[in-house]
């Protein structure tokens, strides 16, 4: 920047980013001073480097502001976690269901765990159908993001809302929108990074 600029001669481009030419560096820093600007490599690699003229101070602070509100506007994928019996209380199982529904709801992803305990283990079919029975309640607001799947004695099975659904719950949010009390049952939350591209299938 300014003087610590090496090379003799620039590609100067104006402040409004017009194309000025190439010029010796004296001439670049004479029409920085008279406009009062800095003058800034922007591309120091080309030949000859590419300088600017622009207020530096501002150039930081408004970079500074955009990466600030940037960062607040990032999503991170919530991941839930709700754990079920494979001979579960249908009374308790309305109640799991309604949490995994108020998840989804709020945007967040859902994991799903059936615990088999015992000879249960030897009967994987209750989990599938139980699984199964969930996704298709729960439909109009998620779908099956993992298929149902063995892991030791657990099977586990990952929900996710719908575009339109998690549409509605950043607005919400953004409106101010009183959060959903957690759930204190057997309920686990997981934070992943950002999704780089949601594949909802809708």
């Amino acid at each position: 920047m300014n003087e610590q600029i090496r090379a003799r001669e620039v590609r100067l481009v104006g402040p409004e980013g017009e194309q000025v030419g190439i010029v010796p560096l004296e001439r670049a820093l004479q029409l920085a001073a008279d406009v009062d600007l800095d003058l800034v490599e922007v591309a120091p690699m080309a030949r000859p480097p590419v300088c600017k003229l622009m207020d530096f101070g501002k150039f930081k602070y408004e970079s500074a502001l955009k990466a600030r509100e940037a960062r607040r506007n990032q999503q991170q994928t919530v991941i839930k976690e709700m754990k079920l019996r494979p001979k579960i209380d249908p009374h308790d199982y309305e109640t799991k269901k309604g949490h995994v529904v108020r998840f989804l709801k709020a945007g967040d992803k859902v994991k799903v765990t059936i615990m088999f305990r015992g000879r249960e283990q030897s009967r994987p079919e209750l989990g599938f159908r139980l699984l199964r029975r969930l996704s298709e309640e729960i439909s109009e607001l998620g779908f099956v993001e993992a298929s149902p799947k063995q892991d030791g004695r657990n099977m586990i099975m990952v929900l996710a809302p719908h575009r339109a659904t998690k549409a509605a719950a950043v607005a919400a949010t953004a409106a101010g929108a009183k959060p959903a009390r957690e759930p204190r049952e057997g309920d686990g939350t997981e934070v992943a990074p950002a999704d780089s591209g949601d594949t909802t299938a809708e």
